[in-house]
C-alpha cells in the first residue's frame, strides 16, 4: 500500500478588520494619553486597534492628518450654544468656554502639545474662532479688536494649559488638582529663605498657578482690561 502525497493547503484569509475614522482617532487619543505625542505613530495605532499600518493610511495619508482630526475632534466637543445665548451676559458666555476648554483639553494632556504645534485651520477651529469674534463683537469691540482679542484670549487659555501639562513632567493622565498644588508647594517651600526670600514667601500662591482659580483669575483680568478697551476707545494699531 503507497503512501498518498500530502496535499498542500492553501489557507483563505478570513474577513477583513471593519475599521472607522473614529476607532482610529479613540486609538490614538489613548496612546497620547498613555504616552505623549511621541506614543501615536500610524505603526502603535494601527497595533492598538489590530489592523496593519495601510488600513490606517486608507483614512488618514499619515500621521499629521491624524493629529489635525484629533484637535478637531477636541474643539469640535465644545458647546457652542454657549456662544450663542445672548441672554447672558457676555463675559459669563467666554468664561464658561474658556473652562470647557480647560477641561476638555486637561483630560487629554498628550494632545496639548499638538495643539500648539499646529494650524487651527480646520472647519471646526474656525468654527469657534468665528463664534468668539462675535461673541467680542457683542462687548462692542469692533471687528479689528475683536480679532486681536480672539488672538489674545486663546493664546492664554491654550499656553495655561500648556504650562499645566508641563509642569507634570511625564505623560500620562493629570493626577487631582489638589494632589498637583501640593507637590508643587513642598517644592517651594523647600527653597531657601535667604536666596530666595520672595519665593519662599510666595509658596502657596505659587503652588496654586496651575489651579482653576488661578485660570479664572487671569481670565478675569485679560476681560477686565477688554471691557476698558470696549468703553474708551483702542489705542491704535500695533507698531
Amino acid at each position: 500500500m503507497g503512501i498518498e502525497p500530502a496535499v498542500e493547503r492553501v489557507r483563505r484569509p478570513g474577513p477583513r478588520r471593519a475599521l472607522t475614522e473614529d476607532e482610529i482617532l479613540d486609538a490614538a487619543l489613548d496612546l497620547l494619553d498613555a504616552g505623549g505625542p511621541a506614543a501615536a505613530s500610524v505603526r502603535g495605532i494601527a497595533a492598538r486597534v489590530g489592523v496593519a499600518p495601510n488600513a490606517v493610511y486608507t483614512y488618514f495619508p499619515d500621521k499629521a492628518a491624524v493629529i489635525e482630526a484629533i484637535v478637531e475632534r477636541l474643539l469640535g466637543e465644545v458647546d457652542h450654544d454657549v456662544f450663542a445665548d445672548r441672554s447672558q451676559p457676555w463675559r459669563l458666555r467666554v468664561e464658561a468656554v474658556a473652562l470647557e476648554l480647560r477641561q476638555r483639553l486637561s483630560a487629554h494632556p498628550g494632545a496639548v502639545p499638538l495643539i500648539l504645534g499646529g494650524p487651527m485651520t480646520g472647519p471646526r477651529a474656525l468654527a469657534l474662532n468665528e463664534r468668539l469674534l462675535e461673541l467680542l463683537a457683542d462687548a462692542g469691540l469692533d471687528a479689528d479688536d475683536a480679532a486681536r482679542a480672539a488672538h489674545l484670549m486663546l493664546g492664554y487659555v491654550f499656553g495655561s494649559i500648556a504650562l499645566e501639562v508641563a509642569d507634570l513632567h511625564r505623560p500620562g493622565p493629570l493626577p487631582p488638582e489638589s494632589d498637583r498644588i501640593a507637590a508643587r508647594y513642598r517644592s517651594f517651600a523647600a527653597t531657601s529663605a535667604e536666596h530666595l526670600p520672595r519665593t519662599r514667601a510666595a509658596a502657596a500662591t505659587l503652588a496654586g498657578h496651575i489651579s482653576t482659580g488661578q485660570y479664572t483669575w487671569g481670565l478675569h483680568r485679560i476681560l477686565e482690561g477688554l471691557t476698558l478697551h470696549a468703553i474708551v476707545g483702542g489705542d491704535g494699531a500695533p507698531p
